[in-house]
């Protein structure tokens, strides 16, 4: 299994971010080393491997509605944004997380 930035660094406050907006169960925050002009993530604070083995509903549902959220304000404010996760090699850190992304990848 790979390193659990969100869990060992994040939800641990070892490493500070710039929170969006947060429930009880889900984070969303300016990425710390963004790849994208407007770059947030959005992850459950209990550890979830990925979208394969997410099992709750609950959970599932809670998620959905922070990135609907995040991504409305991305919207309104720059017209355009994207969505995605990462599975398998693509996933860098082992714990589910989804990027809320707007604009070209920086450098």
């Amino acid at each position: 299994m790979g390193s659990d930035f969100y869990c060992d660094e994040v939800l641990s406050g070892r490493t500070s971010v710039e929170r969006v907006l947060e429930t009880a169960n889900v984070l969303a925050y300016h990425h710390t080393r963004p790849f994208y002009p407007v770059h947030i993530v959005v992850f459950p604070k209990r550890h979830v491997d990925s979208l394969l083995t997410l099992d709750d509903p609950h959970l599932l549902a809670e998620m959905v509605d922070v990135i609907q959220e995040v991504a409305g304000q991305v919207l309104a404010e720059h017209g355009a944004c994207r969505i995605l996760t990462n599975l398998g090699d693509y996933q860098d850190s082992k714990h589910l997380h989804w990027h809320v992304i707007h604009g070209e990848a920086l450098g």
